[in-house]
């Protein structure tokens, strides 16, 4: 490693310098790779750029900022320095064109593909584009690493595929019928994978993210997750909306998990050719249990927000509980979900705070 990018390490990832991690970083730190990040503008695909530069990898990042922003990717140059910085290489381009995918791929060894069309009720209220994006988008992207004969494949998948399947916690064998098209597009990728496998022996991996939250998540998308739209109205003195009775409950996983999981599931050796695991910590929280722990912690950082949250109705295609098993991650990954949901609250609120309050520029 170089004396220069060492110092850019002191800003590794609080999870990263856990020492149930030091393989893990051992390993990406004694070797570098060529990695390419789709999505890479986006929440999570942005976690992944500045991890894996701050480990002193090359990375290539793929977007067409449909959700992802340039300011996410001007946030982790200033994180990582102008050193790890030179050893990204940014392709605007859409997963649907097969061409760009071929580019964006030659000559890499892993592949995270985060790229997709999320929410549910975007899905329900478009579900052509989002079928085009997630399916035809991820089929595109899943040939060109195929033919460009990359290490491996490991794509984001989702908790939506358990459906109406009702036993808790969810686990891998175990899914239900779709119940937004959202969750159709999910299903069919991991299809395509396991066909993948079969037909031509490539190695690909599945991660169905439950309910992820963390620094750059968007809280001004029309499709946002709950945890930064909440933050945002409480800071705003807005009302707090809950779709249901505030019973409804998640399984809530701080990014860093997440991007523990991919270099993990890109990394390991000895796994099928074609699995899919669950990424989460395997707790349960309700929507009006999530409420009062963001108030408190807000009211830690002089944010008293003293209105109750405003009930409605139900949204369609929405599951009422979400809880993983994380059990074969644990043992075929060597996953650990270090943050659960309050430590990584902890972690993320106060980038929260800096971005939507305006404290910090994102630019």
């Amino acid at each position: 490693m170089k004396q220069n990018e060492t110092a850019a390490q002191a800003g590794l990832p609080s999870w990263l310098q856990d020492g149930t991690q030091d393989g893990l970083r051992t390993l990406l730190q004694e070797k570098r790779y060529c990695w390419l990040v789709t999505g890479a503008a986006g929440f999570i695909g942005s976690n992944l750029v500045e991890t894996l530069l701050l480990l002193g990898q090359d990375v290539r990042g793929l977007d067409i900022f449909a959700t992802g922003h340039w300011h996410n990717l001007h946030e982790v140059k200033k994180r990582v320095g102008e050193a790890a910085w030179s050893r990204f290489a940014f392709h605007e381009a859409d997963i649907r064109d097969a061409d760009s995918c071929a580019k964006a791929v030659a000559g890499v060894d892993y592949v995270l593909h985060q790229a997709a069309l999320g929410s549910v009720p975007r899905s329900v209220k478009d579900p052509k584009t989002t079928n085009d994006v997630n399916v035809s988008g991820f089929l595109s992207m899943l040939d060109a690493a195929r033919q460009a004969g990359v290490r491996r494949f490991v794509y984001a998948a989702s908790s939506s595929t358990y459906g109406d399947e009702p036993n808790l916690p969810k686990r891998e064998e175990r899914i239900g019928n779709p119940l937004s098209p959202y969750a159709v597009t999910k299903l069919v990728n991991e299809l395509y994978a396991s066909v993948y496998s079969r037909t031509y022996g490539f190695h690909s991996i599945g991660l169905r993210y439950f309910n992820v939250f963390g620094p750059r998540q968007d809280p001004d998308s029309a499709y946002g997750a709950v945890i930064p739209k909440w933050i945002a109205a409480m800071l705003a003195g807005d009302d707090v909306q809950i779709n249901g009775d505030g019973e409804t409950s998640r399984d809530f996983c701080y990014v860093g998990n997440v991007v523990q999981a991919n270099l993990r599931a890109a990394l390991k050796e000895d796994l099928a050719a074609s699995d899919v695991y669950n990424v989460a910590v395997g707790g349960r929280t309700t929507l009006n249990d999530l409420f009062s722990i963001i108030q408190a912690g807000l009211a830690t950082h002089g944010v008293h927000y003293a209105k109750q949250p405003v009930y409605q109705s139900f949204r369609a295609g929405d599951v009422h509980h979400s809880q993983a098993d994380i059990a074969k991650a644990v043992r075929e990954l060597g996953f650990s979900g270090l943050f659960d949901l309050r430590r990584g609250m902890t972690e993320a609120l106060s980038w929260y705070l800096a971005f939507i309050a305006g404290e910090r520029s994102p630019a």
